[in-house]
């Protein structure tokens, strides 16, 4: 993960365009023109040995002979040349540069990435458009024009959709920070480019075009940073593409990558949509709505017909119009005629003029009742649309300089001719202005996803699972020995005993060698129990119902001994291939109102393992009612899952059947989570049925695919999970046992009483703030980090009090980070600081980070004497005496023991 070298691509003060040509209709030409005539303020080099001059600008023969050296090149030569072009250009001190050219096989990318490599030049392409940046005049690409200035990033795999969503844009008056054509994303890719757009003042929202994702991991965690920064709307084509190739598991025919890209997305916080129409709109939403605060929407429309068709839509969403409070009726009542609707849509009638529009938006902008407003006009001879506008525009100016803030608008101006200029009068404005009700609609739902996202990644989970205690080495053993044995499926008896190993529910089963045995298995169940059911075990055979190999609901020992004599026949029959090794008797778990569910694991090409929720049975192919997701899981994230299928609705209970368990089940999709976390040998699992109610849920039946994680290593986890090899526990004769631990998103429930226990100067030392900030987003942010770029480590009593807490931000090239460490005030001076810092250091070295670095308060000499003894180096500030820069060089694997 990095963004080393990207603020040359970015920020560039001086361009290079290798493959400059006069040439009528070439790329090299157009490419020529656009970076000359863009308006960018920096030195312009164009490049091409066979001539001296292009465009009126001197043309130089080669990259070396330049009078200097470039930010940023654009390269647009044979593909034969690119290698030789990106060496000269790393020899000559350019860091960055974008490859136009298509056409660059696997062994000529290579040789470009090696020639690139030893001074990091970074290399966006190839096969791309380009790159334009409007706020620095800056056209590196052949689009047929510019768009204008704006706040909007725009990443795109596809060149074609750059230049559609650039007319569109223009035409509709919306701007653009960054448009970037992404091309093949040989070396930068959405993860480099969604960590530097991040931070970037000028894009307040970024517009994703996506075909595939490369290097999971690091996406996932630069979007997820993101995403807590500014809106994130990504446009994924590809949705129906062939599914998961043939499996060994229900589970893994039932992955297909659409699901998962699903899955990753809404876990990183982004709002997808569903084709170009929806992305034109959530453009147009993004650039001028400000965010929602809520998801109360009230229609003001001069067409009743209009502003159904709006709520129905809405409905459409599950969303409710609500109703207006008294006040704000009673004050329509004084600006409407009497026949207006009395409710929302609030129906002005048909004959609505500019100032009846006026006032009554003015009342509703005011309406605390309210987030937002819809304003619809339907063109009649009766008034003028264009002069609704007009008033519409003076309306939210009004209530933007009373109140100092703008109350989310969207219009919808129905019909063409003077609405069409209506919407150029709305764009000016920034106001979003949309063609039909259903458009406007969705741009709202646009917001609302936002908001959503935004709130789901501020959640705070309950504790987990207090029993969540596996017995790993079991498991072990028990995939190792079917390893040894060349087998890659495990039995029904071998999966059983792994979930067990989980704490996952299963039924108790015996192995019986034939029919004789399975007599009496049978006899000793049914001493307890109404009915059995028998199976046949076969490490050869997968789905065993396939081959008449179950049977259920057996009421005495005798019909299971026929019942297994019947099987042997069927298996003989239909397989003949196959090893018997004889049969699995257990207990008829016997629940009617039972629902049959499944749930397991298998992994995705893009994003590693994968978890899997849904509707059960023998026809789960047939239903198709699954929700994926990625591990590790949470309890919270676990209710997602189970929500995102359409049985959750019937798992809430319905007429006489009650609610099922949901905590159950929710329980078992943590355990599962939690088995393919820490055993990378397994390829898949299946639990079906999963059989769920009132009382819990249990696992009938399940199998699990195992590999030699050493032969063949397993994708890595897309989200890093909670490192638990990080936990340990010190004494310190000061203070007696100390849990050092990763911090995890339930701690946020003990900052409360910690910040009680920190004294307004400490908190000054730390957040630079004598009040630390103490809302929710403030603290969610601080315990629900990203392992993968964060490190937080609490130090907790065995009464569970938090007694400090150290830090690290690693920066997105992962090589340095910055660090912070704040104790209870009542507990400085006691080791407990030292012990943290201790702990920081040696997880930043084993993670390979080079340096470790802070700003420190002169003042804060507890600190600064720390920093010495640890072998910080320390310097004042640059432009400020009154801060310390303190940094570690983190090569030298030193301890130094406190004193």
């Amino acid at each position: 993960m990095t963004v080393r070298n990207l603020e040359f691509a970015f920020s560039p003060k001086s361009v290079v365009f290798v493959g400059a040509s006069p040439k009528p209709g070439s790329i090299g030409r157009i490419v020529a023109r656009n970076l000359l005539s863009g308006g960018f303020g920096g030195e312009i080099f164009l490049v091409n040995p066979r001539y001296r001059e292009i465009e009126g600008t001197p043309c130089y023969a080669s990259v070396s002979a330049l009078s200097s050296t470039p930010d940023f090149a654009v390269i647009a030569t044979p593909p034969q040349t690119i290698p030789g072009v990106i060496a000269e250009l790393a020899e000559k001190g350019t860091r960055a540069a974008i490859v136009i050219t298509a056409g660059i096989d696997a062994g000529l990318r290579q040789r470009m990435l090696e020639a690139s490599r030893e001074t990091c030049l970074r290399i966006v392409g190839p096969n791309c458009l380009g790159m334009l940046l409007p706020h620095l005049g800056l056209n590196a690409s052949f689009s047929h024009r510019m768009p204008k200035k704006g706040d909007l990033a725009f990443l795109s795999q596809s060149g074609a959709l750059v230049t559609a969503v650039i007319d569109w844009a223009v035409s509709r008056g919306i701007g653009f920070s960054k448009v970037v054509s992404m091309g093949e994303m040989a070396d930068v890719d959405f993860g480099d480019t969604l960590d530097y757009v991040a931070g970037d003042p000028e894009s307040k929202a970024i517009l994703l075009y996506v075909e595939q994702i490369t290097h999971a991991p690091k996406f996932l965690s630069a979007a997820r940073r993101a995403a807590r920064a500014k809106p994130v709307i990504v446009l994924k084509s590809g949705r129906h593409a062939a599914g998961a190739k043939a499996a060994a598991s229900h589970t893994g025919a039932l992955s297909g990558s659409d699901a998962v890209y699903d899955a990753a997305f809404r876990r990183a916080g982004l709002v997808r949509v569903r084709d170009l129409g929806q992305l034109f709109g959530a453009a147009e939403i993004l650039s001028f709505a400000p965010r929602l605060t809520g998801e109360r929407l009230t229609i003001l429309t001069n067409g009743g017909g209009a502003g159904v068709l709006a709520a129905d839509r809405l409905a459409d969403f599950n969303v409710e119009l609500p109703e207006l409070p008294a006040e704000t009726a009673a004050a329509l009542d004084s600006v409407l005629p009497p026949t207006w609707s009395k409710n929302n849509p609030v129906d002005i009638i048909g004959d609505a003029g500019p100032e009846r529009y006026e006032a009554a938006l003015k009342i509703l902008l005011a309406d605390k009742s309210s987030d937002a407003v819809l304003v619809i006009n339907c063109p009649t001879a009766l008034a003028s649309s264009e002069e609704a506008a007009g008033a519409v525009i003076r309306a939210v100016k009004s209530e933007e300089q009373r109140t100092g803030r703008r109350k989310p608008i969207l219009t919808n101006w129905l019909g063409d001719g003077a609405a069409e200029e209506s919407r150029r009068q709305f764009a000016a404005a920034e106001i979003p202005t949309f063609d039909a009700p259903a458009d406007a609609i969705e741009g709202f739902m646009q917001l609302v996803s936002y908001r959503r996202s935004q709130n789901e990644l501020m959640r705070t989970p309950p504790q987990s699972p207090a029993s969540l205690a596996p017995d790993a080495d079991k498991v072990h053993s028990i995939i190792h020995g079917a390893l040894a044995e060349g087998r890659s499926m495990l039995t029904e008896w071998e999966s059983k005993s792994v979930f067990a190993c989980y704490g996952i529910p299963v039924t108790d089963i015996t192995v019986a060698r034939d029919p004789d045995t399975v007599f009496d298995a049978a006899g000793k169940i049914l001493g307890h129990s109404k009915a059995c059911v028998i199976k046949i075990l076969s490490k050869d055979i997968s789905h065993k119902s396939d081959v008449g190999g179950v049977r259920l609901g057996l009421r005495s020992a005798e019909e299971a001994r026929e019942a297994a004599r019947a099987m042997l026949a069927d298996v003989a029959r239909l397989r003949p291939d196959a090893k018997l090794d004889g049969f699995v008797v257990e207990e008829m778990i016997e629940r009617p109102g039972a629902h049959e569910l499944i749930a397991g694991m298998s992994e995705d090409a893009t994003f590693g393992p994968t978890l899997m929720f849904g509707a059960g049975g023998t026809a789960v192919e047939v239903m198709k009612d699954t929700a994926q997701a990625l591990p590790p899981l949470d309890a919270l994230l676990a209710r997602d899952v189970i929500r995102e299928t359409r049985i959750s609705r019937l798992l809430k209970g319905y007429r006489n059947r009650p609610p099922a368990d949901l905590d159950a089940i929710a329980d078992v999709l943590i355990r599962i989570s939690s088995l393919v976390t820490n055993h990378a040998e397994i390829r898949e699992i299946d639990i079906n049925p999963l059989l769920a109610d009132e009382k819990g849920c249990i696992a009938v039946d399940g199998r699990m695919r195992v590999v030699d994680e050493a032969k063949e290593p397993r994708r890595p986890l897309a989200i890093r999970p909670y490192p638990a090899k990080w936990e340990t526990t010190r004494d310190l004769e000061t203070l007696g046992t100390i849990h050092l631990r990763p911090i995890r998103p339930e701690d946020e429930t003990l900052y409360e009483a910690f910040f009680q226990a920190v004294t307004p100067e400490d908190s000054h030392m730390r957040f630079f703030s004598v009040q630390p900030d103490r809302s929710h987003r403030f603290v969610a942010r601080l315990t629900q980090i990203d392992y993968a770029r964060e490190m937080a480590f609490v130090a907790v009593s065995n009464e569970g009090e938090l007694l400090g807490v150290s830090r690290l931000s690693a920066h997105p090239d992962y090589v340095r980070a910055e660090y912070a460490v704040l104790v209870r005030s009542d507990l400085k001076g006691r080791g407990l600081g030292w012990l943290l810092m201790q702990h920081l250091i040696d997880y930043a070295r084993a993670e390979g980070l080079k340096q470790l670095f802070g700003e420190v308060l002169a003042t804060n000499t507890t600190m600064l004497d720390m920093c010495r003894a640890l072998g910080f180096r320390i310097e004042t500030a640059p432009g400020d005496i009154t801060i310390r820069k303190v940094t570690l060089d983190l090569s030298e694997n030193r301890k130094v023991a406190a004193t």
